[in-house]
This record gives C-alpha cells, sequence and structure tokens, in this order.
C-alpha cells in the first residue's frame, strides 16, 4: 500500500470508531444496575475494524463444558472477588478465554445487562481491539473464534425468531441468527442471550430499523430498553417472592 493510501485507511478507520464511540458512550449504563441483588456476570463485546466495517468477535464454547456445550458466545463468565467490577470480570475472562490482553482492549462503555438462564445478571461490556488480534483458545473452554460484520446483526441473511417465555413468565422474543463464515468454512447459530446484545449494539452503533422486528421502541433506545430490563428483573423478583 503506499502512504497515502495507508494514512487515508487509518483516517477512515478511525472514523469508523469515533462515531461509534459517540454512539455508544451515550448510552453507557455504568454501574447504574450493579446493586441489584443478583449474582453477577459479564461478557465482552469486541469491536473491531476490518475493512472498513465494523466486526464483532464471538467465540463457540468448548463441548467439554457442562452447561451450554457448542454454543456461540461472547467471552465472558461469572464475577469473582477479585474483580473491581463488571469491567474487570469480561477483560479478566477474555484473556482466560482467548488469551486478549486487557491492555488491548479500549473500553467505550457498559450496556444495560440482560438476565441468563441461571438468573446471573450478565453485563456487556464494549470494547474496542486490533483487527490484527490472534486468538489463542483455550481449549477447555473455548473451540473456535470468528468474527461477524456488525451490520449482520440489522440486516442478516439467514434469520428467524422463537417466541419464549422465561421461567418466570416473561414473553418476548428470540434472535435467532445463522451466520456461514467463509474464513471456517462453517455455519454458526448465535441465538439467546447473545444474539440479544449483539442486536442491541447494532441498533447503538448504526441508529437504523434492522429488516425483522424488535421489542424496542427505536426512537427511544435507551429508555425502552431499561424499561424492558426493569420489566424482565420485576417478573423475576416477583417469582422469587412468590416462592417463598
Amino acid at each position: 500500500l503506499g502512504v497515502l493510501q495507508r494514512s487515508f485507511l487509518f483516517a477512515s478507520r478511525n472514523s469508523i470508531k469515533e462515531r461509534a464511540r459517540l454512539r455508544l458512550r451515550e448510552c453507557d449504563v455504568g454501574d447504574k444496575f450493579s446493586r441489584l441483588p443478583l449474582p453477577k456476570a459479564s461478557v465482552l463485546l469486541p469491536l473491531m475494524v476490518r475493512a472498513g466495517k465494523l466486526h464483532l468477535l464471538l467465540t463457540v464454547r468448548s463441548m467439554q463444558l457442562r452447561r451450554s456445550p457448542g454454543e456461540v458466545c461472547f467471552p465472558g463468565g461469572k464475577s469473582e472477588a477479585i474483580d473491581k467490577d463488571e469491567i474487570d470480570t469480561a477483560l479478566r475472562e477474555a484473556k482466560e478465554e482467548v488469551g486478549l490482553q486487557p491492555e488491548n482492549v479500549e473500553v467505550v462503555c457498559r450496556l444495560v445487562p440482560g438476565i441468563d438462564k441461571m438468573n446471573h445478571l450478565v453485563t456487556p461490556v464494549v470494547g474496542f481491539i486490533e483487527d490484527t488480534f490472534q486468538a489463542i483458545p483455550n481449549p477447555g473452554e473455548v473451540s473456535h473464534v470468528f468474527v461477524v460484520p456488525l451490520e449482520y446483526f440489522v440486516k442478516p441473511l439467514n434469520y428467524k425468531t422463537l417466541p419464549y417465555k422465561t421461567s418466570s413468565g416473561y414473553s418476548s422474543r428470540m434472535h435467532c441468527f445463522t451466520y456461514d463464515d467463509d474464513e471456517h468454512k462453517m455455519s454458526f447459530k448465535i441465538w439467546g442471550l447473545t444474539a440479544h446484545f449483539a442486536v442491541f449494539l447494532a441498533l447503538v452503533i448504526f441508529g437504523k430499523r434492522p429488516t425483522f422486528e424488535v421489542d424496542y421502541d427505536l426512537d427511544n433506545l435507551i429508555s425502552s430498553s431499561e424499561n424492558n430490563f426493569m420489566n424482565l428483573y420485576a417478573s423475576l423478583y416477583e417469582r422469587k417472592k412468590s416462592n417463598l
């Protein structure tokens, strides 16, 4: 590449990142939900710019794992006593699972959390990583690492929706994406909380309507996502009380 071309690529990569950063910072929830009395977990949503487009790094859980073996997820896991906050948890887990050094992640924000099947409060932490990052998967935890263009989560080629009810009776829709990855010559199924976080991230950054239905008021994305979360949390809390 010529010097001009290189500097142009660098400039356009930086402007893509800068636009994304600005939108993400508007949606940063900080530790707003950290005090909720649920066990804590975090995931890292690692963004990179490749060929002029934002991409998201995902992993496939090892078949040796007891819980959700072979499922696509983000690097992450349960909070441990040594973690200062959700960001610490996400960075520590990403290092353990794929060899991503914490100092190589530019953390941008925390988004509205979700609640997983085990009723953990899962906080998505968004950070930029270099597109040159070479994952070193920990075979006990991760079988594959792959990247998907972020835009796939608003304009998918292969998508279906599954209606579902949480154990607490809260009904919602579950996004289910199938992504054909040329690099690995494999298809990956991305669904559940992982798809939920990826869709929300794409909606925040691109600010455009997806080609499928979502449970948000797209004109008030932040407040409607917080309301959805608090309704989900309230339904869980009600069930806990009725079980006492």
